[in-house]
C-alpha cells in the first residue's frame, strides 16, 4: 500500500463537474492499494496518517497531527496509478494494482478507520476526478507498507 500525503490549506474533488468532497485545513491523501495488501497495511497507514506530526506548533516546529489542529480534516482519493512500476521503458506497469473490487473494499476500510477520529471526505472510487488543492508548504510525504507479498 502506498499513500501520498500532502498538507493543504484547502482541497476539493470533482467528478462529472460536481464537487463530491472538499476540506479546508488538513491532509489530501492519494491512496494506492496493491496486490497482497490486507487490512494490516490499511490499519498501519491509517494510524500513521492520523498521527503524522506535520502541522506547526506555536513555535513553527512540525509537532502537531491533523487530529491536533482546529478544524482538521482529510480528503482521501483512491489512485490506482500509485501501484504502478516504471522499471524499464516509458509505459507504467499496473500489474501490481489490486483488482478494483478488492481494492475498493480496503479503501473503504481505510476511510472508515480515519472517519472514526476525524472528518473524512472522499472522491468516487474508480471515477475520473479533478482534484484542486492549495498545498501548505509544500509539505508532502510518501508512506508505504507491505506486510505480505503478492
Amino acid at each position: 500500500m502506498r499513500a501520498v500525503v500532502q498538507r493543504v490549506r484547502s482541497a476539493d474533488v470533482k467528478t462529472e463537474n460536481r464537487i463530491v468532497g472538499n476540506i479546508r485545513t488538513g491532509l489530501l491523501i492519494f491512496v494506492g492499494i496493491e496486490k497482497g495488501d490486507s487490512e494490516k497495511e490499511v490499519e498501519f497507514i491509517a494510524e500513521k496518517v492520523l498521527n503524522l506530526r506535520v502541522f506547526p506548533d506555536e513555535k513553527g516546529k512540525m509537532d502537531r497531527s491533523v487530529l491536533d489542529i482546529s478544524g482538521g480534516s482529510i480528503l482521501s482519493i483512491s489512485q490506482f496509478t500509485l501501484a504502478s512500476y516504471i522499471k524499464k521503458g516509458r509505459r507504467p506497469d499496473f500489474s501490481n494494482a489490486m483488482e478494483p473490487e478488492e481494492a475498493e473494499k480496503l479503501y473503504n476500510i481505510f476511510n472508515k478507520i480515519l472517519s472514526c477520529q476525524i472528518r473524512v471526505e472522499t472522491g468516487v472510487f474508480g471515477a475520473m476526478m479533478d482534484i484542486n488543492s492549495v498545498n501548505d508548504g509544500p509539505v508532502t510525504f510518501i508512506l508505504e507498507k507491505k506486510f505480505s507479498t503478492p
